[in-house]
């Protein structure tokens, strides 16, 4: 799309994240043509969508639909994922003996949706996407640090015909969109947070003068904005080369730059951002389940660690 092409679609993007939230917001994107947008410019309706649902802390069916997609699924607009445990990138399903396990967490979404999606690795170290019927699984709302969010816990037990094979998948692909989404949604959760303590500094009078008039409040908000910035065009540039490696280096990023934000903006809001009456709680509470979601940053960034150890090699030179 053309700048003003992007410039109408920011918009109306933005104007209903703010406005709306789970099947209104699903509802919203699809007469706003997201999916469309999504297959013509992934990289671009990506980003655009999660960071402005992270911006206004909504959730969406958008990273269902989003790891459908790379799934090849034949019609991703209905499939409701089943995503695996948090902190972990592996399948959450398991094939054999004639029983597929189930051990992973589902999005709102899941709730809405009469089947469910589950990509199960088999014996042979392959991934084959089964369909279950929503009704057979175990699921559990996940009631901890952001009941907001959505998520629930999903388990189940089948023997072979309890579930209709949808054939091979490539998992890893499906997982890399999936992280560079959550990435950009981590970017989103980040830059609204910093942006409560920038007006904080602004507007806080202390000694007959704005606090961000303070040399060591300008420190926190700069490593914030740096640390910011750093994921925000990491995110953007592993869509150049949109494979596991770079995915997962963008989601430990964007993981540890959002805690740094969060922590720095928390310093700058000192009392008042603990209190439940101040937004800043709702971006930290995201901001650390979001990082436990498809890999945890320390554990993304531990792994990568060990595959540039295995390997030798340095990955790819990412145009940032």
């Amino acid at each position: 799309m053309d700048a003003a092409e992007r410039e109408l679609f920011v918009g109306a993007v933005r104007r209903a994240t703010d406005s709306a939230a789970g099947a209104v917001l699903d509802e919203a994107l699809t007469d706003l043509g997201w999916a469309d947008a999504l297959e013509s410019d992934r990289a671009e309706a990506v980003g655009v969508l999660f960071e402005a649902q992270g911006a206004a802390g909504v959730t969406s069916a958008a990273l269902d639909l989003v790891m459908a997609t790379a799934l090849g699924m034949p019609d991703p607009g209905a499939a409701a994922l089943v995503l695996p445990p948090l902190r972990r990138r592996d399948a959450p399903g398991r094939l054999g003996s004639g029983r597929c396990t189930v051990r992973g967490v589902g999005t709102a979404a899941l709730s809405r949706r009469g089947r469910a999606v589950v990509v199960a690795s088999t014996t042979h170290g392959a991934a084959e996407a089964v369909a279950i019927e929503r009704g057979a699984l175990e699921v559990a709302p996940v009631r901890g640090l952001d009941p907001d969010l959505g998520l629930v816990v999903v388990t189940g037990d089948f023997v072979a015909g309890d579930r209709e094979s949808l054939g091979p998948v490539d998992w890893d692909l499906a997982v890399a969109a999936g992280q560079l989404a959550v990435a950009h949604e981590l970017v989103g959760t980040a830059r609204a947070a910093l942006e409560l303590a920038r007006l904080h500094a602004l507007e806080r009078i202390q000694f007959g003068r704005p606090i961000a008039a303070f040399q060591a409040v300008r420190h926190h908000l700069a490593e914030a904005l740096v640390s910011l910035e750093a994921a925000s065009a990491l995110a953007t540039a592993a869509w150049e080369e949109p494979n596991p490696g770079t995915a997962a280096l963008a989601k430990g990023l964007a993981g540890r730059s959002a805690r740094t934000v969060v922590r720095h903006a928390q310093q700058v809001l000192a009392g008042i951002g603990f209190t439940l009456e101040h937004p800043l709680h709702r971006y930290v509470r995201r901001t650390m389940l979001l990082d436990q979601l498809l890999g945890a940053g320390a554990v993304l960034t531990r792994q990568s660690g060990a595959d540039l150890l295995a390997t030798g090699a340095l990955p790819a030179t990412l145009p940032l």
